[in-house]
């Protein structure tokens, strides 16, 4: 399980209160946050937030957040993290705010990119004291990410599913807080409305018996069976009939995956796409295909024989993983992610010594589209940080 309500590291952020009565200084947060100065002036609805632009919105959130009983009741650590969702879950809304043909104002796909740039801003950590630590981090990522979904989740052609995955990265009684008080932080005509589908949502996540805690399965194999099959039935307890494992490794390039590698697996056949560039004699910054053939090529050599191994390569993106997952499942392997991350400190230290050295805009570029993996992703997932 990757994330964790509880606080294994000292982290404090700035600005959240402790004690009541529970009073934010704005000023200072936006002196320091560029992030919250640029909601300032980017329009809403005025439908949906008559309140105005989304740094009023965001405001109001927050304010609500802090009055709201059952986020004062919480432990220290649980405050922070729902204090930091609120100020960050609508950081997406600058990029992708429009204003349509019609004069509609619309910010499609803001909760997909908020959670980006969350995952961005706290791992640089620029504005603070040290970047935040990993599982706290991915945590409210993910609230960013699932903060509509209280008020969606029915429009979902399976709706248990969603909330089941979603249940696998945060506590669903977190995401239904600060999805209540995303609603009671504007100013629209629907919002009872809003509140009781919030309710609803709730009682669903009950019965589907992940509210509190992530929605257990008979097995690791089982779960993944259940969110790769279009009709699963998370009771059901999977025949595990996989042959081999391939361990598909997930990193930014100087991670340390290779040296993970080396400690964990040395014995066996290892397919690196950094070694294939040299084989082929082809840049990182060319196009791949041809080494990503090759790759797939002797991927299907190993796994006809059964053997297991390794593929090696930066697999930042879900997309790309579900392609490479769906290949070695075909071939019925069972498949191990392994996520290797370091401080960009030591990502760009670590890169300067490399060989083949990584243009850094690439790494940044990487970052910014980064995809740490989730548990419904495959039969195992390890995230490795240091």
């Amino acid at each position: 399980m990757m994330y964790t309500t509880q606080e294994t590291v000292r982290w404090v952020f700035p600005g959240c209160p402790e004690r009541a009565p529970w009073v934010v200084d704005w000023p200072a947060l936006l002196q320091r946050f560029s992030w919250l100065r640029a909601m300032d002036g980017v329009p809403q609805s005025p439908v949906y937030h008559a309140e105005g632009d989304v740094l009023i919105h965001t405001r109001m959130v927050v304010e609500a957040l802090l009055q709201h009983p059952a986020w004062q009741e919480l432990p220290s650590f649980e405050r922070q993290l729902l204090f930091v969702s609120a100020l960050l879950h609508d950081v997406g809304k600058p990029d992708c705010t429009r204003v349509e043909e019609d004069g509609r104002i619309t910010s499609r796909g803001h909760a997909r990119k908020g959670e980006y740039m969350t995952r961005n801003e706290l791992f640089l950590g620029t504005a603070l004291s040290a970047p935040v630590p990993f599982s706290a981090r991915e945590y409210i990522a993910k609230l960013v990410r699932y903060h509509g979904l209280p008020l969606q989740f029915l429009d979902n052609f399976t709706p248990e599913r969603s909330v089941m995955a979603a249940s696998q990265s945060v506590r669903l009684d977190h995401l239904a807080l600060l999805s209540e008080v995303d609603v009671r932080g504007r100013i629209c005509s629907d919002q009872d409305e809003l509140l009781e589908r919030i309710e609803l949502f709730r009682l669903f996540c009950q019965e589907q018996q992940c509210y509190t805690a992530p929605r257990a399965f008979a097995d690791a194999h089982s779960r993944f069976i259940y969110f790769h099959s279009e009709h699963g039935d998370p009771n059901y307890a999977a025949y595990d009939a996989t042959t081999c494992e391939v361990i598909l490794m997930v990193g930014l390039p100087g991670a340390g995956k290779d040296t993970w590698i080396q400690q964990h697996y040395a014995d066996w056949p290892v397919i690196s796409l950094d070694d294939l560039r040299k084989e082929l004699k082809i840049a990182a910054e060319d196009n791949q295909g041809q080494v990503v053939q090759l790759a797939r090529e002797r991927a299907r050599a190993l796994l006809r024989k059964q053997r297991s191994f390794v593929w090696n390569a930066t697999n930042t993106t879900k997309m790309l993983r579900g392609q490479l997952i769906d290949l070695f499942v075909g071939y019925g392997a069972r498949v191990h992610i392994v996520y290797v991350e370091t401080s960009m400190q030591d990502l760009l230290s670590r890169n300067a010594t490399r060989q083949a050295m990584v243009p850094e805009q690439v790494i940044y570029k990487l970052l910014r589209k980064l995809e740490v993996p989730d548990c419904t992703e495959a039969h195992i997932v390890e995230w490795i940080t240091g």
